[in-house]
């Protein structure tokens, strides 16, 4: 079974974002729900395109009161070219050290690539994991369903 059973809480982790500021999962905690999209790699192609359809419709993300965090095993420096280059204006986190060690906790690291599977959970406000799905690595994310999920948290 790929990732975690839903309904428990979602694992705890503070990971870098591009600027290199500490983003904790838990200081969401009774404010925010938080869209966990984790991605294989910084400029390959169905994740630049991918991470593009989140930035062209990250209002409608926010609209529910929503944290968007992108999580690669990507160095800290790659993610912000990577957010530079392509106008990534929501946190990219690195899991890079020790290396898959939050998508190990999701149960989404791919022991053989040594990087994330392309998967996605919702967390409640209440840290609670409430949606996941898991796609094939050439196969974008539904962003459409990613929304309408969205829309049932709140």
């Amino acid at each position: 079974m790929t990732g975690l059973p839903l309904g428990g809480p979602a694992p705890d982790f503070t990971l870098r974002d591009q600027f290199g500021q500490d983003v904790t999962l838990s200081s969401y905690r009774g404010q925010k729900a938080v869209a966990i999209l984790f991605y294989p790699y910084a400029f390959s192609g169905v994740c630049t395109g991918e991470m593009a359809g989140i930035r062209d419709r990250l209002d409608e993300f926010l609209t529910f009161d929503t944290e968007v965090l992108g999580i690669s095993c990507d160095p800290m420096f790659a993610l912000r070219a990577f957010a530079d280059q392509d106008g990534l204006n929501f946190p990219l986190l690195s899991d890079f050290w020790p290396h898959g060690e939050v998508s190990r906790a999701f149960g989404v690291f791919d022991e053989e690539r040594g990087c994330p599977l392309r998967s996605s959970y919702l967390v409640d406000r209440e840290g609670v994991l409430r949606w996941s799905v898991h796609s094939t690595s050439s196969q974008p994310r539904d962003l459409d369903e990613h929304l309408a999920q969205l829309v049932a948290l709140v």
